[in-house]
């Protein structure tokens, strides 16, 4: 649906009457035009507290971009910042600076205590005022459970009360900020990761923590098509959010299965016959469902590599009010289904090695929503299934979820207004998101250079300002 306030405020007219009443004035985001197109361009700053440990690899991926690097120079607190590599170019933090920077990234691994805190100011004072629209602040921190010492844990849980902060502070130019916590030895995974992140893929992803662990190393892939010869199973694919993943993970190449339920087929042949997929018309709380999808994707394919629980349903009543068929179904569909369909799957291996699960919670399940008992419990009870299942998926498996915030689709078009627009400003970009903003963050997940990304879940929300 269209956001009329949105274009309104992007005309010089509506542009001058929110900045005289205060209003919020959205900044129009880019996302991806181009499978091609570079991952940043433009003047990028990277830094480093002392000891850090991740300037090497940041350098070597930052340097196959298309952007002009500079790293920090002249504050003690910053020495370790040439360490980004010579195609880095030293910029003084002490002198005027001229550029204006698309991204500013900041290696945090070194902070062994809270003194050591200092140095994000050193870093981030003196160019915070000169990040561009549309622009990325990313910081690599250490993730806190793998500290010995309660210091170094106080700093690096720190990182995240900092990150959150200033992608509220920048978002009023349609920029993000976002934290990535890695494992020791995890360097080398970080690629994907850092790609995503300071892309436009990344555009409605904002205030987020994400842990990386050590694997395998990632397997060479096709940077415009790194899906090509996986098999992607997709529930809920006749529309919305389901659509836009079916067609992003189609478009990284992937062969995708587009399920729903029968009534729902005509339109889900639509979208699986414009990708060259498969449609599978049926319903997953059928308690045959699980070997019925299974029995298919073993005829047709022998397997899959990609599954991506998007299937959903809101039944919305306060709890006094609920009939009892209204939370039946939406737990069965939201969160018992998935689990059956996984547990099918994996028993008879049809789940292949380095394969993907990604499954769809929601800032309800988070924050919790008036009227969503059933509903919050559900997506919350998603997250505790995707926090527990990635201890014991093996074979290079990963399973993550993403908790999509205020997203325009037929449902949130058919919200009374007040509560729309609520939903739609009450975020740091001050916007609702895209169906495709969904659906580029699975398709990072699914990225088999994304090995070390596992148990995480990641709000595709613009920043919420609900929940935390």
């Amino acid at each position: 649906m269209s956001d009329l306030y949105f274009r309104l405020v992007n005309t010089p007219v509506g542009k001058t009457a929110a900045q005289s009443l205060g209003l919020p004035a959205p900044v129009p985001l880019k996302r991806l035009k181009r499978t091609d197109q570079p991952f940043i361009e433009g003047d990028v700053l990277i830094g480093a507290a002392n000891g850090g440990k991740t300037m090497a690899t940041l350098g070597s991926i930052l340097s196959a971009s298309a952007a002009t690097l500079h790293h920090a120079s002249g504050n003690n607190r910053l020495a370790d910042s040439p360490k980004a590599g010579n195609k880095a170019r030293p910029l003084d933090l002490g002198s005027e600076i001229s550029q204006t920077f698309s991204a500013l990234i900041f290696d945090a691994t070194g902070l062994k205590g809270p003194g050591d805190l200092r140095a994000l100011y050193d870093f981030f004072h003196p160019t915070i005022k000169k990040l561009g629209g549309n622009a990325r602040v990313l910081v690599i921190g250490q993730n806190p459970a793998s500290c010995r010492k309660a210091p170094q844990a106080a700093a690096q849980r720190a990182l995240e009360g900092f990150v959150r902060s200033v992608g509220k502070e920048i978002g009023k130019k349609g920029s993000t900020a976002n934290l990535l916590w890695i494992a020791p030895g995890a360097e080398k995974q970080l690629d994907s990761s850092v790609r995503f992140f300071l892309s436009t893929r990344s555009a409605y992803v904002s205030g987020q923590v994400v842990k990386i662990g050590k694997s395998d190393p990632a397997p060479a892939t096709n940077p415009v098509a790194p899906l090509t010869g996986k098999v992607a199973l997709v529930t809920g694919a006749s529309r919305g959010i389901g659509a836009a993943i079916a067609e992003t993970l189609a478009r990284d190449g992937a062969t995708v299965i587009g399920l729903d339920i029968p009534p729902a087929t005509e339109e889900l042949e639509k979208v699986t016959g414009a990708i060259n997929g498969k449609a599978l018309a049926c319903d997953i709380t059928d308690g045959k469902a699980p070997k019925l999808v299974g029995d298919f994707l073993e005829e047709h394919f022998g397997g899959v590599d990609l599954v991506i629980h998007n299937a959903g349903i809101t039944r919305d009543k306060t709890l006094g009010n609920m009939p009892e068929h209204f939370w039946d179904m939406t737990i069965a569909v939201n969160l018992t289904a998935e689990e059956l369909i996984d547990e099918e799957l994996m028993r008879r291996e049809l789940l292949r090695e380095n394969g993907r699960i990604v499954c769809i919670s929601s800032i309800s399940g988070i924050a919790g929503n008036f009227g969503q008992t059933n509903y919050a419990t559900a997506k919350c009870g998603v997250i505790g299934y995707v926090e527990a299942m990635a201890r014991q998926v093996k074979n290079g498996i990963t399973i993550n979820a993403v908790a999509p915030g205020f997203i325009e689709t037929r449902m949130t078009a058919a919200m009374p207004i007040t509560i729309r627009e609520a939903g739609r400003r009450m975020n740091s970009l001050s916007q609702g998101g895209q169906p495709v903003d969904v659906a580029e963050t699975i398709a990072w997940y699914c990225s088999p250079a994304s090995n070390g990304v596992n148990g995480n879940v990641v709000r595709v929300c613009g920043q919420s300002l609900i929940g935390k």
